[in-house]
């Protein structure tokens, strides 16, 4: 079981606490009369939530000759996983090993290891090496998936024991929408549109960033409207990233005869004799069942829409507005298996990264923060964090001295020649920033410090002192204070042009920006406690028969750490891969 050195961060719930915390009378309680309700059918598996750990699950249990149903509460499928980038970390997987990346069974184990540390049991961390390479492997014989090579997305702790500077990340590569047919109307929509009449890659977007400014960078926007152009003239709908992913495991189900019921959200969970034997669900508008003769696979996703939840187990201040998660994230998963004794690990953790809460949504940063001429500050009008640190990492930070020091908001702090250069989200360089930035209070600009420390509510001279700091070290191409630059993943998102150090250059430029920076997510990592068979366990650390979990309804294999790019997804897949393995037997 999860270890527990920081009571206040690091939570396991016991059966009564979790019960408690749902407003459960007693276990069995909800699923009392769930016999007699309607049954809509029964299938082998039961798989709960359409996102790449549920679809993985389903796609696996049918390929394994099991009958198999997906239950989706959203009008779409997809969950997050179709909002997102849809990075993949699995070692060793086929497609690095074939692009010639040095990776070796033994190197992943000892940076895993690493980076997660006691959090989380070394079996968990081994089924995840063991069974991902042969998870994605599968995944491109049983659907038109393929995958590219994420080349030079730095593992984020590169210089960890069996870390790669050069990554081991992959993404999925161009699909054709129109393979989908009337169901690509169904597909959840992305957090970010591409460019019109562009085909872009999550890997392409660092370069995108810097277009106006460098060669490749002009390069790489060509290439990704010559793709664009390419697949308009074959008359092509083309898919990349999280729409690429999971537009393709919906193929491989439709392939292999697996229904996915959309708009049936799950409400409790069905016992029979001691074992998950079910889900009970609303469907058209009543409740119903769906019987499971061998397993309940649950990947329903996180709670991060979930107000109550996230105000009970997770710093203040929070709350459900500054996540990019899919909307229908509130828990569903993560509840029922409560209700029936389930352990939880990780509630106070989530895929963390600063975000500028935007009109609308929230915008992730991930480029912004890193690229040269720009600086991280808090209340106080000081520095507190390497602003090129893995976005998690500066997350936790900003918790972690804000009692102290207040830091939420921060303050992202730019000039006029950074905007000169670099994409701002899709804002041109040197382009003004949208009116609408300015008057919900997200962007600031003003032609000196002192009125920008003004209008943003810090100390005008601490600001001064700060960015004075900054810049004079940055000239020199160093960072004392808080080693930006010394990592190779803190050069990802830089400008190769600036020398000493890519990503450290002065802000002398007026006008000045700043940007209000709070902690947003990518979804909640937090949920059911598994085993390395994905079997969900009590408090105890004994099995709940017939549930199972992955993804993030369940309990990171992460722990409170980020590996790589796609640490969230490549174990989601992994995991449901192994559950449905292990229900048909052949784990």
């Amino acid at each position: 079981m999860t270890t527990d050195a920081h009571p206040s961060r690091r939570r396991v719930l016991s059966v009564g606490t979790a019960a408690a915390a749902f407003g459960v009378v007693g276990a069995s309680q909800p699923s009392v009369h769930a016999a007699d309700l309607p049954l809509l059918g029964t299938y082998d598996v039961v798989v709960i939530g359409s996102g790449a750990a549920g679809m993985t699950a389903a796609l696996t249990a049918a390929k394994q000759g099991l009958s198999c149903v997906v239950l989706e509460k959203a009008p779409t499928f997809g969950g997050s996983a179709a909002r997102s980038g849809a990075g993949i970390w699995i070692p060793n997987n086929a497609v690095i090993l074939a692009a010639g990346v040095p990776d070796t069974p033994a190197k992943a184990a000892a940076y895993l290891a690493a980076v997660v540390g006691a959090d989380v049991p070394v079996e968990r961390q081994r089924a995840f090496l063991a069974h991902g390479p042969a998870m994605l492997s599968f995944v491109m014989a049983g659907s038109p998936l393929r995958f590219r090579w994420m080349e030079g997305y730095s593992d984020y702790y590169p210089e960890l024991p069996g870390g790669l500077p050069n990554g081991r990340s992959v993404e999925p590569d161009q699909l054709d929408g129109n393979l989908l047919g009337a169901e690509l109307a169904r597909l959840n929509p992305p957090y970010m549109d591409v460019p019109a009449g562009m085909v872009v890659f999550s890997a392409d977007y660092k370069w995108l960033a810097l277009a106006a400014v460098n060669a490749k960078g002009a390069a790489v926007a060509a290439e990704c409207l010559a793709r664009g152009t390419a697949a308009a003239l074959r008359g092509e709908k083309p898919l990349t990233m999280g729409q690429s992913l999971a537009a393709g495991l919906r193929l491989g189900l439709r392939s292999a005869g697996v229904p996915v019921w959309l708009g049936t959200p799950l409400t409790d969970l069905y016992v029979e004799s001691g074992a998950v034997a079910g889900a009970v669900v609303t469907r058209d508008g009543a409740p119903a069942l769906v019987r499971a003769r061998r397993g309940v696979i649950v990947g329903s996703g996180g709670f991060e829409h979930n107000a109550a939840m996230r105000e009970r187990y997770q710093r203040a201040p929070i709350g459900t507005d500054w996540t990019v998660g899919a909307k229908e994230n509130t828990g569903d998963g993560i509840q029922a298996g409560a209700r029936l004794g389930a352990a939880l690990g990780l509630m106070d953790d989530a895929w963390w990264g600063p975000a500028i809460p935007l009109p609308g949504q929230p915008y992730f940063c991930l480029a912004e923060r890193t690229l040269p001429g720009g600086l991280l500050i808090n209340a106080a009008g000081a520095r507190f964090v390497n602003e090129a640190a893995p976005y998690s990492d500066v997350v936790h930070t900003m918790y972690d001295v804000h009692d102290t020091s207040p830091a939420i908001p921060s303050w992202l702090i730019v000039d006029q020649n950074y905007r000169n250069r670099y994409l701002f989200k899709d804002v041109l360089p040197a382009l003004p920033l949208p009116a609408a930035w300015y008057d919900s209070g997200a962007a600031h600009k003003a032609w000196t410090l002192d009125a920008l420390a003004t209008s943003i509510g810090v100390p005008a001279t601490a600001l001064r002192t700060t960015v004075d700091r900054f810049n004079s070290q940055a000239l020199r191409g160093e960072d004392p204070d808080f080693h930006r630059g010394d990592s190779a993943y803190d050069h990802y998102y830089t400008d190769p042009s600036v020398l000493p150090d890519s990503c450290l250059a002065p802000l002398w430029l007026p006008p000045y920006y700043a940007f209000r920076i709070v902690p947003g997510d990518l979804g909640t990592k937090g949920g059911l406690l598994t085993d390395a068979r994905a079997r969900v366990l009590r408090e105890d650390g004994s099995v709940i028969r017939g549930l199972y979990a992955a993804g993030n309804a369940s309990a990171a294999v992460m722990g409170h750490s980020y590996a790589g790019a796609g640490s969230t997804i490549g174990p989601a897949m992994t995991f449901g891969y192994i559950a449905a393995r292990d229900i048909a037997g052949n784990l």
